[in-house]
């Protein structure tokens, strides 16, 4: 009996150990205090509805496809409705980058991460997969976080065509797999729902690229504001830029990366209380798609009951002609 009872203790022991261990553990997640003890995080920020994506119930809004199939583009959101405003962030990092961030150069920008969660504000960032190699206990944290939802900005950050700002040209035929490339980085990462959207880098598209990306099952997003932070030091300025820009359902252009971004994060702290105190509210791309899927398919239901009506005002005239043309027959008999 004392034996058995040793062995028990020495069971339980060992399994409070890994209990206290994997406590730990989950407590060191880099810039990410905020999750240790975090639940799971909710299915609003689900799996693509591309293959690339880790499957989840929860399915995030993306547009029907465009013209001849292409892969659909997003700029902004409704314009009426509400005063909404989504703030994105580019977590920019071209595969030929690794030397430079051994070298002490930094990519990413935990201050500005913090500075949003303790404004509490809901952002998207477009991540490489480069970046999530690099930093992935942050990617993980960020994805982790129901305030973030994380969106491909391709592997590589090579541009999609040729003269993009001096970026390297990725060949057509390897743009599929750079973006599922991306993909599979942050699921290495530990970002379990990234959302089917995908800003290329540089802004730059054709209809090439469009094609080339319609079997992945992404959304492209783009932006209607131009906040100016890459590169600039004039934080003021970089505000200035993204409030006299703002509408309702902007979408609005900012960089994560310290070296190439220095004053992002100043600019934030005053872009948000400015923008709160002008009855915006901060949402996610996601809410915007959905908020223009809802808008289009509003438009197309009328179209349908309009065209429906119009085809019944003619059954009826048609009708209506068919029995006057038989009274006058039966006049003249």
């Amino acid at each position: 009996m004392i034996t058995s009872a040793r062995r028990i203790i020495t069971r339980r022991a060992r399994s409070a150990a890994l209990c206290a261990l994997g406590a730990a553990l989950v407590g060191c997640g880099a810039h990410g205090v905020q999750d240790a003890g975090l639940p799971e995080r909710p299915h609003t920020g689900g799996a693509t509805a591309s293959p690339s994506a880790t499957p989840s119930p929860y399915r995030p809004p993306t547009l029907a496809p465009g013209p001849a199939g292409l892969t659909p583009v997003f700029t902004n959101g409704p314009r009426t409705g509400g005063k909404t405003v989504a703030l994105t962030f580019d977590a920019d990092m071209t595969a030929d980058q690794g030397p430079r961030a051994a070298a002490g150069e930094h990519f990413d920008n935990p201050e500005l991460i913090a500075t949003l969660r303790r404004l509490k504000v809901p952002a998207t960032v477009f991540m490489t997969g480069r970046w999530a190699d690099e930093y992935p206990e942050e990617a993980r944290s960020l994805g982790r976080d129901p305030l973030f939802e994380i969106a491909n900005h391709s592997y590589s950050h090579y541009a999609f065509t040729s003269d993009c700002y001096g970026l390297p040209t990725i060949e057509p035929a390897h743009i599929r797999s750079d973006v599922e490339r991306a993909f599979t980085a942050f699921r290495k990462a530990g970002v379990e729902h990234a959302m089917p959207y995908f800003r290329f880098p540089g802004g730059c598209y054709d209809d090439r690229a469009l094609r080339e990306l319609t079997p992945v099952g992404v959304t492209a997003v783009q932006w209607d504001v131009v906040s100016g932070d890459a590169f600039a030091t004039d934080a003021h300025a970089v505000a200035q830029q993204v409030l006299d820009g703002v509408r309702p359902g902007s979408v609005v252009v900012m960089h994560c990366t310290r070296s190439a971004a220095p004053a992002t994060e100043e600019a934030v702290r005053t872009i948000v209380p400015e923008l709160r105190e002008r009855g915006f509210r901060f949402v996610k791309v996601s809410e915007l798609i959905g908020a223009k899927a809802g808008e289009a398919a509003k438009a197309g239901d009328a179209a349908k009951a309009g065209k429906a009506g119009q085809a019944e005002k003619a059954r009826r005239a048609e009708k209506a002609g068919q029995a006057g043309g038989a009274a006058q027959t039966g006049s003249r008999g």
